[in-house]
């Protein structure tokens, strides 16, 4: 697999995929540079107006309920079925889910149009499943590995590759787990790493549509490795969010390949 890692991080600068996000405004500069960074492009478009235009002509769409109202979760109905309707991958982050009924009720609704990939933290992705999580805010208060059951039970009802990120990341899909064991402790002091991280795998989706499971994988390794790179250089979380999106654009393989930690678990 780690051969096939490196050159999805190959494959998605050579494809340079259209990313298409409806995601929140807290992260929306930082996601745009990190997927530009990375070698996609990004578009940031929520008007209804153009939604499934903008659906139809991007290789993915992510949908991010970080920063819900009214007007926005419109617009993620209408990418998510527009999306489905035209057979292309979207990826779902639950920011949030459980902390209230309004993540609860559009979340619930977004699930009907099929996400490809899903990706949370262990709170979330438990919460999701109705399985006893609680959120704290955003940040996880489960580990990764909790939430394995819960990502099965998606797996396995809706089709979509599961990702639970945490210290360890793990990856669901159909008989298998992957686990990547890559970042930093720093990372956690930067806001919307996870929406990156999602952002992330939008774009390796759209280069690799018909490889969820792999596609997902590489997006994590990579951000994990070149936040653990970037630390190396950082200060403090200012100066790591410099060093991140400069790592995710001249990352080489070797440095890749050397700092990669990742297991495969077949059920």
């Amino acid at each position: 697999m780690r051969e096939s890692l490196w050159k999805s991080v190959l494959q998605l600068r050579q494809n340079s995929p259209l990313v298409h996000n409806i995601t929140n405004y807290v992260v929306m500069n930082n996601t745009a540079n990190a997927l530009l960074a990375a070698g996609a492009s990004p578009i940031m478009a929520h008007a209804h107006a153009e939604i499934e235009e903008m659906v139809s002509i991007c290789g993915a769409t992510v949908i991010n309920i970080g920063t819900l109202d009214e007007y926005w979760i419109e617009s993620m109905y209408k990418a998510a079925a527009k999306a489905q309707q035209l057979g292309k991958p979207w990826v779902l982050d639950p920011v949030g889910a459980g902390a209230s009924n309004l993540r609860n009720t559009t979340v619930a609704q977004l699930l009907k149009y099929k996400p490809t990939v899903i990706r949370g933290n262990a709170s979330e992705i438990m919460a999701l499943a109705n399985a006893g999580g609680q959120t704290k805010g955003v940040d996880s208060t489960h580990q990764s590995v909790e939430a394995v059951a819960s990502a099965k039970w998606f797996n396995e009802n809706t089709g979509a590759v599961v990702c639970i990120s945490g210290a360890t990341d793990v990856i669901v899909s159909a008989n298998q787990k992957i686990l990547i064991d890559n970042g930093d402790v720093m990372m956690t002091k930067v806001t919307g790493l996870g929406c990156i991280a999602t952002a992330l795998i939008g774009a390796f989706v759209a280069s690799e549509p018909d490889n969820a499971t792999e596609a997902t994988a590489a997006a994590m390794a990579l951000l994990g490795i070149a936040g653990e790179i970037a630390v190396q250089k950082a200060e403090g979380p200012g100066s790591l969010q410099m060093h991140l999106l400069d790592k995710l654009y001249n990352i080489t393989e070797d440095e890749f390949n050397t700092y990669l930690k990742v297991t495969i678990e077949n059920d």
